[in-house]
């Protein structure tokens, strides 16, 4: 009897234990944090949308519409945080639209963006494994809802070399960021095996210190700086027996070849001013290649340059404006203009980046590589709004 009760009260005692347990953490701000009772695991949840009309004309003096873009450009839920110590991090990050998963180059759902485990030696130092953004060109690096215009430049999409899977180092102190990484060379999620992997190193000074809140990760100066900040950035990437034009992106080549890619790029930001200029350049030993059909497919070699510039007023609308051009190689000059774009654009930002709305106005002239004769020209109006935590 006494020992019948003795196992009740233990089993009433171990409910109670169980109930009275301490529940997870929450918080918010980058997102939705969650924290458990022991602090030994950490997830930061965070998505993204860009709703996106745009609009194109015939020609430069025929207004008639001649596309309509209307889709969601974007939908990306990430998560971060760490696991058993805040010095091992994580990142994942998915999406879900048709243009963000590749799907026109590669036939299939791509839809894994990041998957990146990265654990900090010390405050300076870290190293890392999996598949993210490699340390490529200013405006890459900057995350795509951090840009002041409704997208990328002509000279990023281009020459970029986005994602790949393979080792990355970081090492910074206040006046010197280095980052390095050794990949596979085919972009995010492709299987392929050569013998060939990329190698990727960029280093950024800043000769003024670092810039407030990340300032030199995020388009315009929203932090409006009250000292001058200044960051000279390099890049070089040497990809080895690339299979796609782009190295990391694009249709698969008929025969692979080497791919260079090198980007020097200044970012200047003050009191609501800002300008950032950058230069791209891309060769390869072999940059066309052929089928037995005699069907063509060629890496775009040649040279690119974009100019931007912007003011934010303290009612946080801002004007921005932008110049940028691509010009090919002789090597494929039959088969590529030359593109230079002129673009203004006014955004209004309601919480930072997160919440804005944009839209810009670009004049694009083609002309023909070999002797920049004039091949067409037109019109682009876009307009988008971005929600996101």
């Amino acid at each position: 009897m006494i020992t019948g009760v003795a196992v009740l009260l233990c089993s009433f005692a171990a409910m109670a234990q169980v109930n009275v347990s301490p529940s997870p953490y929450f918080t918010y701000g980058k997102g939705l944090g969650i924290t458990s009772p022991d602090s030994l695991f950490h997830l930061n949840i965070r998505f993204r949308i860009q709703n996106r009309a745009a609009f194109s004309t015939k020609s430069g003096h025929d207004l008639t519409i001649d596309q309509v873009e209307a889709r969601v450009r974007r939908l990306r839920l990430r998560f971060d945080g760490f696991v058993y110590s805040p010095k091992l991090t994580y990142l994942i990050q998915l999406s879900f639209s048709r243009g963000d998963m590749d799907f026109e180059s590669l036939g299939f759902p791509n839809i894994i963006r990041d998957a990146f485990v990265q654990y900090a030696i010390n405050n300076n130092f870290s190293i890392g494994l999996g598949q993210t953004k490699l340390p490529g060109n200013r405006q890459r690096v900057n995350s795509s809802g951090d840009l002041q215009l409704v997208d990328r430049s002509i000279v990023n999409s281009t020459f970029n070399i986005d994602r790949d899977f393979g080792f990355q180092i970081y090492y910074k102190i206040p006046k010197l960021v280095l980052r390095g990484a050794v990949s596979t060379g085919e972009g995010r999620n492709i299987s392929n095996s050569d013998n060939g992997l990329a190698y990727t190193g960029r280093a950024e000074f800043l000769p003024f210190g670092p810039f407030t809140n990340g300032g030199d990760y995020f388009e315009g100066d929203l932090a409006r700086e009250q000292k001058q900040k200044v960051s000279l950035g390099f890049t070089y990437s040497s990809n080895q027996n690339a299979t796609r034009t782009g190295g990391q992106l694009g249709v698969f080549l008929f025969t692979p070849t080497d791919i260079i890619t090198s980007a020097a790029d200044f970012l200047y930001k003050y009191k609501g001013w800002a300008f950032a200029a950058e230069y791209m350049n891309r060769s390869s030993p072999a940059p066309v290649s052929t089928n037995d059909e005699g069907e063509e497919r060629h890496v775009y070699v040649g040279h690119g340059l974009n100019l931007q510039g912007s003011y934010i007023f303290k009612n946080n609308f801002e004007f921005v404006a932008r110049y940028s051009e691509v010009d090919p190689d002789k090597e494929i000059q039959d088969m590529e203009n030359r593109e230079q774009q002129y673009t203004v654009g006014v955004n209004k930002y309601f919480k930072g980046h997160r919440v804005k709305l944009q839209t810009d106005l670009t004049y694009q002239e083609d002309q023909f590589a070999n002797n920049h004769a004039f091949a067409h020209d037109f019109w682009i109006f876009r307009f988008q709004i971005e929600v996101g935590i």
